[in-house]
């Protein structure tokens, strides 16, 4: 007898990538962490460390009530933690007129966020939806990615508790 999966079960089965590999980024833009527009940053410069991806978009109201809030609260509990390296993308797949490159210049300014940015608005080959959406599989923003040292994908997803989140990175070796 063959069983059927139900449909709560597909959705888990397709959603997310956890426990796989990290695509490697494929963002043309980006800025340091002191708001200065720099080369093309990769997953594979940061070999051996801890990351923790944050996608956002600049006009979602949760990214601003939630999830901003969140990412400063561990980027600021962890600073000088040399294990753990924090970057921010923008992840466009709608309103490229209000989630522009500036704009996002603009929020790590005025978040005080000390950490590298990406502008990843895709382009027409990707139905102008950006390839982090794409690759990582998000369902949207705001939106969290950990990424173990090892380069697997260990939590994707729209909820993050930060303070349990600050907690365990503190305890990486």
């Amino acid at each position: 007898m063959k069983c059927k999966r139900n449909n709560i079960q597909d959705r888990i089965m397709s959603y997310g990538i956890e426990s796989k590999n990290a695509p490697e980024f494929n963002i043309p833009k980006w800025i340091d962490r002191y708001g200065n527009e720099t080369g093309s940053i990769k997953l594979k410069d940061y070999e051996e460390k801890f990351k923790v991806i944050y996608c956002f978009q600049a006009w979602c109201p949760g990214c601003h009530s939630r999830g901003l809030p969140s990412l400063k609260k561990m980027v600021d509990a962890l600073e000088g933690n040399d294990k753990v390296v924090f970057l921010a993308i923008q992840t466009v797949f709608e309103g490229r007129h209000a989630n522009t490159f500036e704009k996002l210049k603009e929020i790590q300014k005025e978040y005080s966020i000390c950490i590298p940015f990406g502008h990843d608005e895709g382009d027409e080959s990707r139905e102008n939806i950006s390839s982090t959406m794409r690759n990582y599989r998000t369902g949207g923003t705001p939106w969290f990615i950990l990424i173990d040292q090892n380069n697997k994908v260990i939590f994707n997803d729209f909820h993050l508790d930060d303070n349990k989140a600050i907690e365990y990175l503190k305890e990486l070796k």
